[in-house]
């Protein structure tokens, strides 16, 4: 798994000795929720304290602006479980959970978002189960009593659940559930980017992940405003038509390019060969549209077999090198230091 090179996010003041790995990562994107930080922690707290092995919270603040990066640093100052991730800006909330990931370093991974309609209290729960069954890698929770009252999310949330899980082949009843437990494996085997944070289980599922869903409890969001609207759903189309691509396509790209390629060119060395042995016969051909129409298809098959080509390299380079950093850290502003 990569690993970053860029300081340390949380203030060092000496030589730290060396700690033990904690049992548990918990791993929660943060975007403007200063409202809700300090019962945050305070219940994830609540929910670990007593687990053997112990835990830590690694908050990634995602850009904002409300003061939440200052609140983690100040919570964080007496609380060594707690390791805030300062991101440069707003990069989204798979890249604000890859930079979590990679600072992990639990023998469980846990995600769930900041705003306090996830439950802590449910992570013993699930991470008992993922501790006493070992054929179990990934516990994706599922919000069955929903307290989402707009139609406006909850409709859109449910198509885009059905259609996930037809194009995908992962059957879950919630996808848009941010509370889920993991095998640490698991996590080392996906790279998130874009806006695949949607598409973790099917990312996981072929990892060779081994997934269950389990009814969470759900609340209303009380304070705070939401981060979704109803243009997440068109988003989540153009998503799935990349997350179908990756899956299916990702290790070899030319057979997806070069399969179209290949369905347009054949019908059009078709037409082709018919005109060369009407040309043979003695007709004149120039002017007929069957020429212009197998002529196009043939120079566009050729064309999707060339990106094909193109991508299987790119693909080999890909694998060989490895992907480059998709994000930039910022060093955590000194308490009581200029813009504190």
């Amino acid at each position: 798994m990569f690993q970053p090179t860029e300081p340390i996010l949380r203030p060092v003041t000496g030589a730290a000795p060396q700690q033990p790995a904690p049992a548990v990562s918990v791993v929660i994107p943060v975007f403007n929720e200063a409202a809700n930080l300090r019962d945050l922690v305070a219940r994830v707290h609540e929910a670990l304290a007593a687990r053997p092995g112990g835990f830590e919270l690694i908050c990634i603040d995602d850009g904002s602006r409300d003061g939440s990066e200052r609140l983690l640093l100040e919570l964080a100052a007496g609380r060594p479980w707690l390791k805030p991730v300062i991101l440069a800006r707003n990069y989204g909330q798979s890249t604000a959970l890859q930079a979590g990931f990679e600072r992990a370093a639990g023998r469980y991974i846990a995600t769930l978002d900041g705003d306090l309609q996830n439950d802590p209290l449910d992570l013993p729960a699930l991470l008992d189960r993922l501790d006493t069954d070992d054929s179990i890698d990934m516990i994706s929770g599922w919000r069955q009593q929903r307290q989402d009252h707009a139609l406006s999310r909850r409709l859109p949330s449910r198509l885009a659940n059905r259609l996930i899980s037809w194009a995908t082949k992962v059957e879950l009843h919630d996808y848009g559930c941010a509370l889920k437990v993991y095998r640490r494996e698991i996590i080392e085997r996906i790279h998130l980017y874009g806006e695949l944070h949607r598409f973790i289980p099917s990312l996981a599922k072929e990892a060779g992940a081994r997934i269950v869903e389990v009814p969470v409890r759900h609340h209303a969001r009380t304070r705070g405003q939401s981060k979704y609207g109803l243009d997440r759903s068109f988003r989540v189309i153009l998503d799935l038509l990349l997350i179908v691509f990756v899956l299916r396509y990702r290790q070899r790209p030319l057979h997806a390019f070069g399969g179209l390629g290949l369905a347009l060119a054949t019908p059009g060395l078709a037409m082709l060969g018919y005109l060369v042995v009407l040309k043979l016969l003695g007709e004149t051909i120039g002017q007929r549209p069957l020429l212009m129409a197998g002529t196009m298809l043939v120079l566009v098959g050729l064309q999707f077999v060339a990106v094909g080509l193109i991508s299987e390299m790119l693909v080999r380079i890909y694998y060989e090198k490895g992907p480059r950093p998709q994000y930039h850290l910022r060093p955590p502003r000194e308490p009581g230091g200029p813009g504190w």
